[in-house]
């Protein structure tokens, strides 16, 4: 898997303008407001900017976030944690692994067997039913 490594001018051109303040500039779309929020069917979920498979529905749950949640991705390589120390709190971003996007964050109050929640924006995944 190679990196990704676009200059935010690209991006820009090619993200609708909250697809880049999320995926870009780590900004979290409006609680409960997701398109997969309430997403049921079967299939994954993939990065947006470059479509790496990130998250399987199997470990979708519903964590009543108002975020889409999951207990595990599809392979830890396809995705980075790193510590987050904005609006004065400290947490785990999850990041793309091949090109960086901002997805969400990880917390430690999650189901088994993990113990995890992925907590994601819609808006930095697309979504590709089994069937599709």
């Amino acid at each position: 898997m190679s990196k990704i490594n676009k200059p935010n001018s690209e991006w820009k051109k090619i993200l609708d303008e909250l697809t880049y303040k999320v995926t870009r500039e780590a900004y979290t779309e409006t609680p409960f407001s997701g398109k997969y929020l309430n997403e049921k069917s079967k299939g994954l979920y993939n990065c947006v900017c470059c479509g790496n498979t990130l998250f399987s529905s199997n470990t979708k749950f519903d964590s009543g976030s108002g975020w889409p949640s999951f207990y595990e991705p599809i392979n830890n390589e396809k995705i980075l944690n790193k510590d987050d120390f904005s609006h004065g709190m400290k947490r785990t971003e999850v990041t793309c692994s091949q090109c960086e996007s901002h997805l969400g964050h990880v917390f430690e109050d999650g189901p088994k067997p993990s113990g995890l929640r992925y907590c994601l924006n819609s808006v930095s995944l697309i979504f590709k039913k089994d069937s599709e």
